[in-house]
């Protein structure tokens, strides 16, 4: 049916229930929603009749051992249950790669972020994946990761962003090990998609990958499969979803997703909501762009389904949902991992912490190549690196106002003289070699300043895209940052971090030239080649590719 006026005027769109893929009646719909009926105290209430002392102790002691046993089985089953869930999710390691993330800043408040790496699978390993599309050639080949999102949760709990990576990113993978079978995956050479790092060990070497990029400390990931967006979407009850017009996506060639549907708003659920997701062709341009858009259009109004509440009070779908979320999920493993529903519950209780109207949905800025590149896409230079600056230093994307504070300044410990700095050259690039002579360079201005301990360290030569100082221990961050402020380096790069032994200065690829440092703007603004959509917009809908339409 179609409506008339854009998205948000007029006639409030149509909205219809899109046929859902399994049943209501599942294996829980039979569950009782309440225990027995017990007083108030947990004991019972006192009859109308008289009983002896007998009798009376006789009647107790029943009592008592009926809930004991109502009790402890309850708690049993609670308790195995819970475990049975803990079995249902897969773990990983939460990073393949040598290099060892620098630790989080804490605020003033003594609060620190906290970064998740969402990971959509294209696995087509088991029947159920594999009845959800694909070409059979793929079927049971190693994994792509197609859907890359990275969920920052400021440090104060106050605002949610998140960052898509397109999956036709060009970028160079670092080196990663596999886990289980011990082979190492070098590092690229040239250029490689990013969703091929999934294949390199699995979704630690996405991680690594994303920090060799971003700078951002990752905490944990979440990965999940074809089966698992159907499962979930079907128990949460569907996502409401837009288009501006009727749309068919089908190529003559056979590509698309399949998804078909009228002008208007639609609740999808199960394969429709998978075919949402994978949807290229039909959507604005057909790019992956496109789908990246449509992605934040689906998350955002599930997060809104999720918060009325509506669809999760009844106990079987309740027990539907954590079942369906419990399979579909691989998560990091370890102590500080996820891999425990009581972590994901705790998880979710901190993401909604966070109302719908300060979550900012964005796509890492980005060019298109060019030559053999052609239909890929390049992180945009600047605009890029101001994106993930901002989810760096705790910055809210919505543009409100931030309640971050300055770094402390702290006073050093040592004359600039006796302070020990080792200087190291990253100043390589994906495209250019690292400059020779830069750290020597920077060891001559340190000295110059008085540090005539600096010293360089030629062994460690990793790229770095930013210049940055790292420290081991609480108790070197004043010397460390009186470094950074000596060469005109701002604090927010001075970092703790467990992978130097002592105060290490990186010269990177922003500090290539000789002469004083350039700080970055520190312009707290969302680059508009980052198409911010804000959760709350719920007049979102998805303009139709020419040539798509029924």
């Amino acid at each position: 049916m179609g409506r008339s006026g854009t998205p948000g005027e007029g006639t409030r769109p149509r909205v219809r229930h899109a046929g859902r893929l399994g049943r209501d009646d599942g294996l829980y719909a039979d569950a009782p929603e309440k225990g027995p009926d017990i007083g108030a105290d947990g004991g019972h209430r006192k009859g109308g009749a008289r009983h002896g002392k007998k009798g009376k102790r006789r009647v107790l002691r029943w009592v008592a051992s009926v809930l004991s046993l109502v009790i402890i089985g309850g708690a049993v089953a609670g308790y195995l249950y819970v475990e049975h869930l803990n079995g249902n999710l897969k773990k990983a390691d939460l990073t393949l790669g040598d290099k060892k993330m620098a630790d989080h800043k804490v605020n003033a408040a003594g609060q620190t972020p906290l970064n998740i790496l969402l990971i959509g699978s294209d696995a087509r390993d088991s029947k159920e994946n594999q009845k959800l599309g694909g070409a059979r050639d793929t079927f049971g080949a190693s994994p792509l990761a197609d859907v890359q999102m990275l969920l920052h949760l400021s440090a104060d709990r106050s605002n949610m962003s998140v960052i898509s990576m397109p999956r036709d990113t060009l970028l160079k993978i670092p080196k990663c090990t596999d886990p289980k079978t011990k082979h190492v995956y070098p590092a690229t050479t040239g250029l490689a998609m990013t969703n091929e790092t999934l294949r390199r060990g699995g979704p630690g070497c996405t991680v690594a990958t994303w920090y060799e990029l971003t700078g951002i400390t990752i905490d944990h990931f979440m990965m999940i499969d074809f089966s698992g967006v159907v499962s979930m979407a079907d128990a949460i009850g569907g996502v409401p979803v837009c288009v501006k017009g009727n749309v068919y996506s089908h190529t003559r060639d056979g590509k698309g997703s399949g998804l078909k549907l009228e002008e208007g708003t639609t609740k999808v659920k199960g394969k429709q909501a998978l075919q949402w997701l994978r949807t290229r062709y039909g959507f604005k341009d057909g790019t992956d762009l496109s789908r990246t858009q449509a992605q934040h259009m689906y998350l955002n109004s599930m997060v809104r389904e999720l918060r009325k509440g509506t669809k999760l009070t009844d106990p079987g779908k309740l027990m539907r949902l954590a079942e369906a979320a419990t399979n579909a999920l691989t998560v990091d493993k370890g102590d500080k991992g996820l891999g425990s529903v009581t972590k994901l519950y705790n998880l979710a209780g901190e993401l909604k912490k966070v109302p719908t109207k300060r979550i900012t949905m964005t796509t890492m800025p980005n060019v298109y190549g060019t030559g053999v590149d052609k239909g890929r896409v390049l992180p945009k230079p600047v605009d890029a690196d101001q994106l993930f600056r901002m989810v760096r230093d705790d910055v809210p994307l919505d543009g409100k106002a931030s309640k971050r504070k300055a770094p402390v300044a702290k006073k050093p410990t040592a004359p600039v003289a006796e302070i020990p700095v080792s200087v190291r050259n990253g100043t390589r690039t994906d495209t250019e070699y690292p400059v020779k002579g830069r750290a020597m360079a920077v060891k001559e201005l340190l000295a110059g300043k008085g540090f005539t301990q600096a010293t360089i360290d030629s062994q460690n030569t990793d790229a770095a895209a930013r210049t940055g100082v790292l420290f081991p221990s609480v108790d070197m961050e004043g010397n460390a940052q009186a470094v950074a402020e000596a060469l005109g380096i701002p604090l927010t790069a001075v970092k703790k971090s467990t992978a130097v032994s002592g105060i290490t200065l990186t010269v990177g690829a922003d500090w290539r030239e000789d002469g004083d440092y350039a700080a970055p703007s520190a312009e707290e603004k969302t680059p508009e080649s980052a198409r911010a959509l804000n959760g709350d917009d719920e007049t979102a809908c998805m303009d139709i590719q020419p040539g798509f339409g029924w």
